[in-house]
């Protein structure tokens, strides 16, 4: 049953997801990323937000990504602010790869 399909996230909350998908593009989750992720948000939603992630493959997460953006409505000013905290996550390990770079540009694109 696809029950996570129609849920509803916050602002927050699509946030953390977006940043999860973040830590992940080049296929190493760093103890650096995932503090980073967690200091923005309660324990308790990072972890159901963490466990749904972990369910999920790639194609499911940029559809979710997708259609939860679609519901927001972003001003500018919040937009450049996400857009932000991205690259500061793709950052924080102190490289920005190939996959990085590409999600980055998918996301610009979904975001935009």
């Amino acid at each position: 049953m696809m029950k996570n399909e129609s849920k509803y996230w916050s602002k927050q909350e699509l946030k953390i997801y977006i940043l999860l998908l973040c830590a992940k593009a080049d296929s190493i989750e760093s103890d650096v990323e995932i503090n980073m992720i967690k200091s923005k948000i309660d324990s308790k939603t990072f972890d159901r937000l963490y466990k749904e992630f972990s369910c999920d493959d790639e194609d499911l997460c940029l559809d979710k990504i997708q259609s939860a953006v679609a519901k927001h409505e972003y001003s500018n000013k919040e937009l450049k602010g996400l857009r932000k905290e991205i690259h500061e996550l793709f950052l924080s390990d102190k490289q920005y790869n190939l996959k990085e770079r590409n999600l980055d540009r998918l996301l610009d694109t979904m975001l935009y």
